[in-house]
């Protein structure tokens, strides 16, 4: 097993936790090329109302006004993750996986693939089936029919084999904030959440124990 020290951080401005993942993922960089290993990190976080763009994210997928955001209460930064836009915000589960992929024996693929087990795994716990689609990273709901719709969405980025961002799940989220963007530029696909699906409030404590050992047992971790 190996050790990974996880942060429960509630929640926390989005330029907060960006600087501290920016930290521990340059700490770990930096002790690889030492020839050291470094325990790994997780980090469990709500944001307040946030839009991030990834590196290849298009303007014209916010459709809101900065007048718009500034009686949302949003906040909008470009980053260095994968993917187009999305929002994070209250009642949203947001795990930042700070791994070493060669401690983990993984490659980009499987520790994707691994990340969509975890949420698919959680979901199955609350009665949700989901799945993937190929060419879409994320989960899914629905997948192949008029109805498919997502309730996570994934976004990495990884030097020397170290990871920072991760996912974001859809627990008891206010959906309408996502009508201002075109989310993960896919325009004509809905957002979904757990509490719609299942039309009730959900424990956003539960739903991070049951993430938390998920990512244990299916990354083989042991947290410090």
């Amino acid at each position: 097993m190996i050790n990974c020290v996880f942060h429960q951080l509630g929640r926390v401005s989005y330029k907060e936790v960006w600087d501290f993942q920016q930290k521990l993922f340059s700490e770990i960089i930096e002790e690889k090329r030492k020839g050291n290993h470094s325990d790994m990190h997780l980090i469990f976080v709500e944001h307040s109302p946030v839009y991030t763009f990834g590196k290849h994210a298009k303007k014209n997928h916010l459709l809101a006004t900065p007048e718009m955001l500034s009686s949302l209460g949003a906040e909008v930064f470009e980053i260095e993750r994968g993917g187009d836009i999305t929002y994070h915000g209250p009642g949203q589960l947001v795990v930042y996986p700070i791994f070493d992929l060669e401690q983990l024996n993984m490659g980009i693929k499987s520790y994707v693939s691994s990340i969509e087990s975890c949420i698919k795994e959680v979901l199955k716990t609350y009665g949700i089936a989901s799945g993937t689609i190929n060419d879409r990273i994320g989960v899914w709901l629905d997948i192949g029919s008029e109805k498919e719709r997502k309730i996570a969405a994934i976004g990495i980025k990884s030097s020397r084999y170290v990871t920072m961002h991760g996912l974001a799940l859809n627990v008891n989220t206010d959906l309408n904030m996502f009508n201002h963007i075109v989310p993960c530029g896919i325009p004509d696909k809905a957002v979904t959440s757990i509490s719609k699906e299942l039309n009730e409030e959900i424990d956003f404590f539960e739903v991070n124990l049951r993430m938390k050992n998920a990512f244990a047992r299916i990354f083989e971790i042991q947290y410090l």
